[in-house]
C-alpha cells in the first residue's frame, strides 16, 4: 500500500511537520483522487474533523494542486476560493 502522504509529499516537497497531525495519514491515497465524477463524501469525511483542515487547503492553494481532495475542498471548490480570494484582493487594491 502507498503512504497516504504520498499525495502531500514529492522529491521537491518533504512532509511538513502540520502533515503528520492529518486525519488522512493511514487512508488510502486513492480516496483523495477520486475518478471524475465519483463522489467525493468520503474523502471530505476525513477532512472534515481534520485538525490541520485549513493548512492543507492553504498548502494545495499555495502550490497550485490541481488534482484531489485538499483541505475538504475538490479541484472546483479551489478554483472558486481562488477567483473570490483573488477578486477580494482587487477590491481592496481600488479601495
Amino acid at each position: 500500500m502507498r503512504d497516504t502522504l504520498a499525495h502531500l509529499e514529492t522529491d521537491d516537497a518533504p512532509v511538513q511537520r502540520w502533515q503528520e497531525n492529518a486525519n488522512c495519514l493511514g487512508v488510502d491515497p486513492d480516496l483523495f483522487f477520486p475518478e471524475r465524477g465519483a463522489s467525493t463524501r468520503e474523502a471530505k469525511g476525513v477532512c472534515a474533523g481534520c485538525e490541520v483542515r485549513l493548512e492543507c487547503l492553504e498548502y494545495a492553494l499555495g502550490n497550485g494542486e490541481k488534482f484531489g481532495i485538499w483541505g475538504g475542498l475538490s479541484e472546483r471548490e479551489r478554483r472558486r476560493l481562488r477567483r473570490q480570494r483573488a477578486l477580494a484582493r482587487r477590491n481592496a487594491a481600488s479601495a
